[in-house]
């Protein structure tokens, strides 16, 4: 038997490292699609952890709320709408969040469309639809913040995909392949952009939201064969998200690129 020993003069000495804290504190963030669901609640995880925040969306009413709840927790923010169809409309935020901050260290692109149809009922009009605001959505958001990015001295960038670019779900034809070619495209980018920016991705599993409250309300079938499927029991609370887009975020994960993290409690490694 081989003994495997460590020599004396080990050039590993832990004297020699500095631990790096995971956080977000000092840094200034553009979440698109943060006025609601999971991206609202990314973006007041960010503020809540010392980051400044501009959460923004299509809807005027949506914005000055987010707004307002992230001035309650401390973050210098702006008003503004945005629609990543509109590439001029991603141009103005990124203008403004620098006339603001001087720059941007973070994007979550957040934003989502969905279309409950069949591979063979979806018609051309919701595949484009999901497809633009989900998939072409995240390329206009990379294309229009990586370089300044990289200009100021680079940053991360954070995609939302979902569990459904994995897994067969019913009914999600549209929504599965935007969200699958959200996986493919944030690899691509981690390649390209580096070494000044990072680009990651988070697959959520099954967490309630308002929009889905109902749908996974406890007593539902629904509800209770997630629960079944799922190692740990229960569906999330989108607030068990903010901890991934913290660490993608930080100088903690300073080599960390291409990655999907998935968060869903085990469900996408269980077998019924």
């Amino acid at each position: 038997m081989k003994t495997f020993m460590i020599p004396d003069e080990s050039p590993l000495r832990m004297e020699d490292y500095s631990h790096t804290p995971v956080t977000v504190s000092g840094k200034r963030a553009i979440v698109v699609g943060g006025t609601s669901g999971i991206g609202q609640a990314l973006a007041l995880g960010l503020a809540a952890d010392g980051a400044d925040v501009i959460a923004t969306s299509r809807s005027e009413d949506k914005v000055d709320e987010t707004a307002t709840l992230l001035e309650d927790r401390g973050a210098e923010t702006a008003r503004i709408t945005c629609d990543v169809t509109d590439r001029d409309s991603l141009e103005l935020v990124r203008e403004r969040a620098e006339e603001l901050f001087g720059g941007v260290d973070i994007v979550v692109a957040s934003q989502g469309a969905i279309s409950r149809e069949t591979v063979l009922g979806v018609d051309d009009d919701d595949w484009e639809f999901v497809t633009d605001v989900a998939l072409d959505g995240v390329r206009r958001v990379t294309q229009t913040f990586a370089p300044a990015m990289a200009e100021d001295g680079g940053g991360s960038i954070i995609n939302i995909s979902s569990l459904s670019a994995r897994l067969s779900m019913a009914n999600l034809p549209a929504y599965s392949a935007a969200k699958g070619g959200v996986e493919a495209f944030t690899r691509a980018s981690a390649k390209e952009l580096a070494p000044d920016v990072r680009v990651n991705a988070i697959a959520p599993g099954f967490f309630i939201t308002p929009q889905n409250a109902d749908t996974y309300a406890e007593g539902t079938e629904k509800r209770a064969r997630i629960d079944k499927r799922t190692p740990l029991g229960r569906v999330g609370e989108r607030e068990e998200l903010i901890g991934a887009a913290i660490y993608l975020s930080s100088d903690a994960a300073s080599f960390v690129t291409g990655e999907v993290l998935t968060v869903d409690g085990g469900f996408a490694t269980s077998a019924l």
